[in-house]
């Protein structure tokens, strides 16, 4: 019953930005973590970005100064916003609760000229 609906990808030239959505359902949300990872071709899935309920967040090397994680409790909804986008970004992102095994179909994210 719990519900995680990543939508936003797209295809984005380099330098471009996207902003990724991920709807939940199926459990309080408002004082959930939250995260982003990531998984490009041929990798193991990586963390990106988390928030805590407090509104606390963090990120990866690879993404910091560039990605900001969001969340709008009023939707049960977290963003990520992601600016200056390189071709190794390309990945399909999925959204993650802490503590709970439930993924979503994920969206993929696409940097290429």
């Amino acid at each position: 019953q719990v519900r995680l609906v990543e939508s936003g990808g797209g295809l984005v030239q380099p330098g471009g930005s996207l902003r990724l959505s991920c709807a939940a359902s199926g459990f309080t949300f408002s004082n959930a973590g939250m995260s982003w990872y990531r998984q490009a071709p041929g990798k193991l899935r990586d963390l990106v970005a988390t928030i805590t309920g407090g509104g606390s967040t963090n990120y990866a090397d690879s993404v910091k100064g560039r990605f900001t994680i969001s969340r709008d409790n009023a939707k049960n909804t977290v963003a990520l916003q992601m600016n200056s986008l390189k071709p190794e970004d390309t990945a399909v992102s999925y959204c993650k609760r802490y503590g709970m095994p439930d993924w979503g179909k994920g969206t993929l994210v696409t940097v290429s000229s």
